[in-house]
């Protein structure tokens, strides 16, 4: 197995952490037949690293994951190989009609990979708050209103990312020198106008990695929404003295896609009881707070649980 080290990556912060299981998943899918793991190590911050039986080199690991995840080069569709959940705005349907698409999704042959993305973006078993619309993932943290919305965003990010982002993404240290959009999974693309010298507003036009928002919208398969008593859950997500929140895991040794997808639904993770975490081997556990502040939720800042 070749091993390629993600420098540019963190996994302490969530943006990172998306980014580094996006990359996973879309190089499992894309070659079923090869083995590909993803594991950490401590360099003082939590790096990734993923592990290929064929890809050796950064530019091979570039090229096979801009293949999947940016526009055909001079292509007239740029949205041709975009997962087909994210091509419309599917969650402005009413619960019956996504109801319907995620029932259609799952039994096509094909579609497979976009019944995954439907079950993480939403549910047809409640509604939006005030809406008629499906529940969305805890992940949504663009509610709409004078922007392009949640979807709309994925499409932008999609067709505005070239293999350049991604190579600056995995392997840079993070500048945030791209412009916008992003999809406020990073608590550094919060930027509140209290206790600030300047306006916020002018950090907007360069306050972005691109190519670790499009890695991480890869990722949103692995967190799946379920419905519970009164509310969709999210996995990962719950529940803290009344505020969101979300737990993720880090591991040493390299772990396949099914593992780490079970890793993120592990009750023991949520809890992080260090003694258990020891007998699961990993080796550390983040949580960061959702919050909401106007039209928009954002994340903090993670802190370490163990």
């Amino acid at each position: 197995m070749h091993e390629i080290q993600l420098t540019g990556m963190d996994g302490g912060n969530f943006l990172g952490y998306l980014a580094a299981l996006g990359a996973l998943r879309v190089l499992t899918l894309a070659e079923p037949d090869e083995k590909v793991r993803l594991s950490w190590r401590d360099e003082g911050w939590w790096m990734p690293a993923l592990h290929h039986s064929r890809i050796g080199a950064e530019e091979d690991l570039v090229s096979a994951l801009s293949g999947k995840v940016c526009p055909p080069d001079g292509g007239s569709a740029p949205l041709e190989n975009a997962n087909p959940a994210f091509r419309e705005d599917y969650l402005d349907e009413s619960l019956l009609d996504y109801g319907e698409r995620l029932r259609a999704s799952a039994l096509d042959p094909r579609g497979r990979e976009a019944a995954d993305f439907f079950a993480a973006l939403g549910s047809d078993a409640f509604p939006e708050t005030g809406k008629e619309s499906p529940a969305t993932t805890a992940l949504r943290a663009i509610a709409g209103g004078n922007n392009a919305g949640f979807l709309g965003l994925m499409r932008e990010i999609h067709t505005e990312t070239h293999p350049e982002h991604l190579s600056k993404a995995l392997f840079k240290a993070w500048d945030y020198s791209d412009p916008p959009p992003f999809m406020r999974w990073d608590p550094n693309e919060y930027r509140p106008h209290a206790l600030r010298a300047t306006d916020p507003a002018r950090d907007r036009k360069q306050n972005n990695v691109r190519g670790a928002n499009r890695l991480a919208i890869e990722a949103l398969p692995l967190f799946a929404t379920v419905p519970g008593q009164r509310r969709i859950h999210t996995a990962a997500f719950g529940r803290q003295d009344r505020q969101i929140i979300v737990t993720w895991p880090i591991w040493k040794e390299p772990l396949d896609l099914s593992v780490v997808a079970s890793l993120l639904v592990l009750d023991e993770v949520q809890s992080a009881d260090s003694a258990t975490m020891a007998r699961r081997c990993i080796a550390q556990v983040f949580r960061a707070e959702r919050f909401t502040d106007g039209q928009y939720r954002n994340f903090s800042p993670a802190r370490a649980l163990i």
